[in-house]
Parts: structure tokens; C-alpha cells; sequence
């Protein structure tokens, strides 16, 4: 048996994650990943984007101040290998490269700034193709603070795949025309899901994981677009204080929680869907698996 440390840095509009993993392997068995330690800050980096159009120097003082953190965690880890992806907050930064080149000049943490596409394939080279069953269709919903991504899959086969500039951060902000935007959205999910039967949605990120959380359902079971359309109206009655001291919720998850649902909620009812299955894979799972998997190739 052989072990090995590998990190994901996920560089995202509301959060920026560490996920350390320990990735297990024995001779004709498959590889395993376990999770070793997960840290998550909340750097909002879409609040500045998506309003001034550019990354703040106080956001970029503690992002390198994240990064130099990061990477002494890693170091007392024993990483023998990271990436580090940033997604639209800093792609769509007038300054983005520039707060990319300080970051790696003051913490010698490089970060590759990937596109729409490159997130959608990163995240399917984790443990999706095991989900998806081929006399089925799903619609793939990944939402993201500054973007969502919606991806069809139908007979086991992906069918289309496409990355709006519709996210959490970004809808709080009120930085997107949002009745063009959600007409574009639906015209997309029924265009490419139209004859699809038995449609089940695939849920992807930190709000569709704590809505989850909450539900108190039991791992590989799914949630009903009854039951989340409910829990959507109950968290738009609270105040954002009472989300935060009642139910519990972190200060920077509080707010985007409910845009989050709208998203969710909407790709239900343009796709057909009743029900939503809620896998614990991200961006991040998808950066350990493409790095295990690069290094598999090099042997």
C-alpha cells in the first residue's frame, strides 16, 4: 500500500478552499481519496469583481495572507503536490493577472486561472461518471458565486454543456440583468433537455450541500423539488440575523443561500426535474483527481 498527499486550492467568487487528500493505493485495486483537511475562508473576491471590476488591495493583501497560510498547512501535511484554480471573481478582474503574479511574487503559490470550460471538465474527471446511469437524463447544475455551470447528460453520454454569468455573489450584487439572463437559462435547459424523460437534477456546490446538510436525509438519497421549493420560501422569511443565529448558518452562506435555491429551483422546473441528488464532489475533488491522474500518465 502506497500513500500520497495531494491539494486542491479552489479560488472561488465567495470562498477560497484548501482540500487536502490522501490517495490510497494498492496493487489491482482502485485508487482511494480520503479527505484529510478541508479549510474554507471567506474571501469574498465577487463582491469586488462583479461591482467595481476589479480586486481590492485589501483582497489582495489577504489573499496573500490565505495562500502563505495554505501553504505552511501543506507543508505540515507533507503535500507532495498542489494546484491552485481561480474562477470568474478574478478571471473577469481587469486586475486579475496582475493580483495572480503578487500572489505567487509574496507566497510562491502559482495560480492558473481556468475558464468555464476547463471548471465543467475538471469537476467531471471526479466521481460523476459513476452517478450517472445510462437509461437516465440529468441536468448537471454547478453554482458558483460569480457563474453556474449546466451540463446535459442523457444515455450516459454528455450532451451539452454550457457556463452562464449568473452566481450567488453575483445576483446579491445585483450586477446581472437578470430577466434577460433567466430567459437565456431557460431557453438553454429546454432546448437541450426537450424528450428527456425521467430527469433528475445533479446539484454541485456549497449551498446545495448544506441545504442537504440540513435535510438531515441520509447520504445518496435526494431531495424533492417540493421539499426545497419549501425550505426556499422558510429561509426567505428569516431575516439574514435570524439564518445566522437560529439556523446556524456561516455569515458569508447566510445571504447566498437563496439565490443559490432560485437557481436550483429554476433548472427543476425548466427541466422537468422532481427530485435533485446532491454527490459531495466539486471543483476541488476534480483538482486532486486530475493531479493524481497527470502523474498516473508520466509512469
Amino acid at each position: 500500500m502506497k500513500i500520497k498527499k495531494y491539494a486542491a486550492i479552489d479560488i472561488g467568487s465567495n470562498a477560497v478552499r484548501l482540500l487536502i487528500s490522501n490517495i490510497i493505493t494498492e496493487k489491482d485495486k482502485s485508487p482511494q481519496f480520503k479527505k484529510a483537511s478541508l479549510v474554507r475562508v471567506p474571501i469574498r473576491l465577487g463582491a469586488d469583481t462583479f461591482t467595481t471590476g476589479k480586486i481590492s488591495e485589501e483582497n489582495k493583501v489577504r489573499m496573500i495572507d490565505a495562500m502563505n497560510a495554505f501553504k505552511l498547512l501543506m507543508n505540515v501535511h507533507g503535500v507532495k503536490k498542489y494546484r491552485a484554480c481561480a474562477t470568474s471573481a478574478i478571471r473577469e478582474a481587469s486586475n486579475g493577472n496582475e493580483i495572480v503574479d503578487d500572489i505567487y511574487k509574496h507566497s510562491n503559490v502559482k495560480i492558473e486561472i481556468i475558464d468555464g470550460k476547463t471548471e465543467a471538465e475538471i469537476i467531471f474527471s471526479t466521481d460523476l461518471a459513476e452517478l450517472i446511469k445510462k437509461d437516465k437524463s440529468y441536468l448537471y447544475v454547478d453554482v458558483g458565486g460569480g457563474s453556474t455551470e449546466f451540463t446535459v447528460f442523457s444515455k450516459g453520454k454528455l450532451i451539452n454543456s454550457k457556463s452562464f454569468k449568473i452566481g450567488t455573489v453575483r445576483l446579491l450584487n445585483k450586477t446581472v440583468n437578470k430577466k434577460e439572463l433567466w430567459k437565456s437559462i431557460e431557453k438553454w435547459i429546454k432546448e437541450n433537455t426537450e424528450g428527456m424523460e425521467r430527469m433528475t437534477l445533479i446539484g454541485s456546490g456549497g449551498n446545495i450541500n448544506k441545504i442537504f446538510k440540513m435535510s438531515g436525509k441520509a447520504p445518496g438519497k435526494t431531495l424533492s423539488y417540493i421539499y426545497l421549493n419549501a425550505h426556499y420560501k422558510f429561509l426567505k422569511q428569516m431575516s439574514y440575523d435570524e439564518r445566522v443565529t437560529e439556523l446556524g448558518l456561516n455569515p458569508d452562506r447566510a445571504d447566498v443561500i437563496i439565490p443559490a435555491t432560485k437557481i436550483y429551483l429554476n433548472a427543476m422546473k425548466w427541466s422537468g426535474s422532481n427530485k435533485v441528488m446532491v454527490p459531495t464532489i466539486g471543483l476541488s475533488d476534480g483538482i486532486i483527481k486530475t493531479l493524481y491522474l497527470s502523474e498516473k500518465t508520466k509512469k
